[in-house]
């Protein structure tokens, strides 16, 4: 069995005790990458300005090799900041008001794809299995076949994949299908994001399906598959519970005095619908007057992408937003909503997750939503609370038993949430019951498991493939 490697942007350093950083995703590939050895290649999280990025930076620790790249300004500008943010990103999540695509952020965009595959080269053997992580890498497989790399490869996309005439709008979308065509497998996070490639492929006849999973592109067989990833369920869940009985907790229900706790969590991203939310809880306690001072919402969402424009403005825009209905409803001793703009560790969530009587997590646009699974984890069987969540999160496939809602319909999610404070124990319990049942089944080792797997019964290239940018 050969080495496993794992391409992503980012690469999340372990501690100084060697561990996984906090997230099932590290936490998940780290154990394959351990179980297998093999190498971990991204971007180092720094720049070298207009200088050279000089040699990989290398970290061995246990059965993993850490390789590191810094880039230059000029990388980051075009390829993170330009063409991967600011094009790819809002249009996989239906933002096309938001994409601003340039031919230079494009050319940008597949040069340091480039210099990703001229970095992996010299590190791959016969036998290893890549698997390239996320929208940031679309063309690397396609660069590598370039350089004559046969081994298996396969792709997972974090994010959604659009339909058709939303992809179509990016004028690279034929090139970027056909780079997917180069991968052995290519992994959704949902049948509906399959199906939207499978569109895709078909409106442009550039390749066929086979069946339900398998195509042919370019004369090149590939499986694309949903792989719903899930979270560390039972480890998360013994988080929430040490974290119930900590000084922070304890100082928490201090402060709320008796007042029920609704909690979102989410990175500052026009596609989360923060102000939608915010609309929806201000109409709830309009229309409830009988709830005012009896709950307060705590919406933490750490600061994210500050160098985009459209962020920083956004952050404004929230944070008014939320000490307007404090202004407008709050008392002397009650504030309606608590904006919290910085991150919090994971096991200080765990603790909020499982005193808190809702969560809302509902996003306009998202790939999957791990908010929503740690909420469930961290519920109490004897006494859980409801997590309100959106249609349109790759999670809803999964967790049938949330209560559902459509975030563009402000009072809607209004009244859902009213009716989930009032919820039964017993309707509380059968939902909670039914949701862990499928996160325990369907965690994150059973993600990697399941892609690993699939890519693994694959045959290697035999003609490598010729770039198609």
């Amino acid at each position: 069995m050969g080495r496993l490697i794992v391409v992503s942007n980012r690469v999340p350093l372990p501690d100084q005790n060697g561990m996984a950083p906090a997230g099932g995703l590290a936490v998940a590939l780290q154990s394959a990458l351990e179980a297998r050895g093999g190498i971990w290649l991204g971007w180092s999280g720094k720049s070298t300005g207009s200088e050279d990025v000089g040699p990989l930076q290398s970290l061995k620790v246990g059965n993993i090799e850490y390789a590191l790249t810094d880039l230059t300004d000029l990388d980051l500008e075009e390829y993170y900041q330009g063409f991967a943010n600011r094009v790819l990103w809002p249009i996989c999540h239906y933002r096309l008001d938001l994409a601003e695509y340039g031919r230079r952020e494009m050319a940008g965009y597949f040069r340091v794809n480039r210099f990703f595959a001229s970095r992996l080269l010299p590190l791959i053997e016969p036998d290893d299995l890549i698997w390239i992580h996320d929208y940031h890498l679309i063309p690397l497989a396609s660069e590598l076949r370039q350089l004559g790399v046969t081994n298996r490869i396969g792709f997972f996309l974090h994010i959604p994949w659009p339909a058709p005439d939303v992809l179509f709008t990016m004028p690279v979308h034929e090139s970027l299908l056909r780079n997917l065509g180069t991968y052995d497998v290519v992994g959704f996070q949902t049948v509906h994001d399959r199906e939207n490639f499978a569109d895709c492929i078909a409106r442009l006849e550039i390749g066929e399906r086979l069946s339900d999973t398998e195509f042919r592109i370019g004369g090149r067989d590939l499986v694309a598959e949903s792989y719903p990833i899930g979270i560390e369920t039972d480890a998360f869940t013994t988080l929430a519970e040490r974290a119930a009985g900590t000084t922070l907790a304890k100082r928490m229900l201090q402060s709320l005095d008796g007042k029920e706790l609704i909690i979102g969590v989410d990175r500052l991203d026009y596609s989360k619908g923060l102000t939608q939310r915010i609309d929806a809880f201000e109409k709830f306690l309009i229309k409830h007057t009988e709830s005012q001072r009896k709950v307060t919402l705590l919406q933490i969402t750490p600061k994210s992408r500050s160098e985009v424009p459209e962020y920083e403005a956004m952050q404004r825009a929230v944070a008014e937003q939320a000490g307007r209905v404090n202004g407008a409803l709050g008392t002397v001793d009650w504030v309606p909503i608590r904006y919290v703009n910085r991150s919090l560790r994971r096991p200080a969530l765990a603790g909020l997750y499982r005193m808190a009587r809702m969560a809302l997590v509902t996003p306009l646009r998202d790939g999957m939503n791990l908010v929503a699974k740690e909420f469930v984890a961290a519920q109490s069987e004897e006494d859980p609370g409801v997590l309100l969540l959106s249609r349109f999160a790759g999670a809803a496939q999964e967790l049938k038993d949330a209560v559902l809602v459509n975030p563009y319909d402000v009072e809607g999610t209004a009244d859902s949430i009213a009716r989930a404070l009032v919820m039964p124990l017993l309707e509380r319990q059968q939902r909670w019951r039914s949701m862990i049942s499928v996160l325990r089944t369907n965690d994150v080792f059973h993600w990697c498991d399941s892609f690993l797997g699939e890519l693994g019964k694959t045959k290697p290239s035999e003609i490598p493939r010729a770039r198609a940018s």
